[in-house]
């Protein structure tokens, strides 16, 4: 497991450019330079990664990969995904922001560089029906998917402005218990919990399943609702010896997310499809419908909110003042974007 963002060393706070020198320089190379390779790819079992279920259970990402081959891998969370990458057992991944964040400081802005956004939203805290404010939590315990992961900080620094102390161990004025989503829902049922900050399809569970409510869209609290959910990293070494085997993968990204947006009935089908692969079982229909509308899939990593979530997990005592410059690599999105006839996009 990694080592909790708070004992990453400090740096100073920025965001990256639009193209940095290693999507320039992987650019110049032609695709005919390139022998086939293989690309590992990792992504969640998780409506909010439903541009990566989609690729590989549509066999977008294989048709759009040619004669390279893909092998992918899945994880409950962005800290496990992180670990395979900057161990070398993984070379893409769709994970969280933070857990990004967490890689870049880790490996002092060498092992891994964001290359497309996916999705947008998704992500609530929801609570016992007797829970009106946040006052309401004191002295109660509240569940997030992992330590310094995406949701564990959007929880954290809400309960702050809402007033109320956390800390890493779990103790404070809420007790923040980290937890497997799965496990999350038998808790709340159970009442072990009073609510849980968590991604969708979970938080869509907890609210028809365990008799949640709403109590914070997260989107409500990011400028035009518009927030990184998850967006697709690939490691810098991958990205400078196979810039071909990337841009095909973009495409890809590209191509799936077209047919999120294009036939959502479709999409939805291939989500659950995949989930029940990887988890055993299907998500209620209900499920679905319900988590979808709660989400924008799309290619734009959304990048300013990327800044505030270090700036973030800052304010919680979980990471130090951060520089981001040179996370995002994007030269090889806005080609593929350019080629599909879509508006490109910017780090910034």
């Amino acid at each position: 497991m990694l080592v909790p963002l708070v004992a990453l060393l400090a740096l100073g706070t920025a965001c990256g450019d639009n193209a940095s020198g290693t999507a320039k320089a992987s650019t110049a190379k032609g695709s005919t330079e390139e022998a086939p390779t293989t690309v590992r790819l990792g992504y969640f079992p998780n409506i909010t990664h439903a541009t990566a279920i989609v690729g590989v259970e549509s066999g977008i990402f294989t048709t759009a990969l040619g004669r390279n081959k893909l092998e992918t891998q899945t994880f409950n969370a962005g800290p496990a995904a992180v670990e395979a990458l900057l161990s070398g057992a993984l070379d893409a991944s769709y994970i969280g922001p933070n857990p990004a964040i967490n890689a870049y400081v880790k490996s002092s802005g060498k092992a891994i560089r964001i290359i497309s956004g996916a999705t947008s939203g998704g992500a609530a805290l929801v609570v016992k029906p007797g829970v009106t404010t946040g006052a309401d939590l004191k002295g109660k315990k509240v569940a997030s998917p992992q330590l310094g992961g995406t949701q564990d900080v959007a929880l954290r620094h809400w309960l702050k402005d809402a007033g109320l102390n956390t800390d890493p161990q779990g103790g404070g004025d809420v007790s923040i218990v980290p937890q497997e989503n799965a496990q999350t829902l038998e808790t709340f049922k159970s009442g072990a919990i009073s609510g849980a900050w968590v991604p969708e399809p979970w938080a869509t569970r907890l609210v028809q399943e365990g008799g949640g409510k709403v109590l914070v869209n997260e989107a409500e609290l990011w400028p035009g609702g518009r927030f990184v959910t998850t967006h697709l990293v690939v490691r810098t070494d991958f990205l400078k010896a196979h810039p071909a085997a990337v841009r095909a993968l973009l495409d890809g990204q590209v191509k799936a997310n077209a047919l999120v947006h294009d036939n959502p009935s479709e999409a939805q089908k291939l989500v659950n499809t995949g989930i029940e692969k990887i988890t055993g079982k299907k998500l209620a229909e209900a499920v679905i419908t319900g988590a979808w509308p709660n989400l924008e899939f799309t290619n734009d990593p959304v990048a300013s909110s990327l800044k505030l979530s270090a700036d973030h997990a800052k304010d919680v005592g979980l990471l130090p003042a951060v520089r981001l410059d040179g996370i995002y690599d994007l030269a090889l999105l806005n080609q593929a974007l350019k080629a599909a006839g879509q508006p490109q996009v910017r780090a910034s």
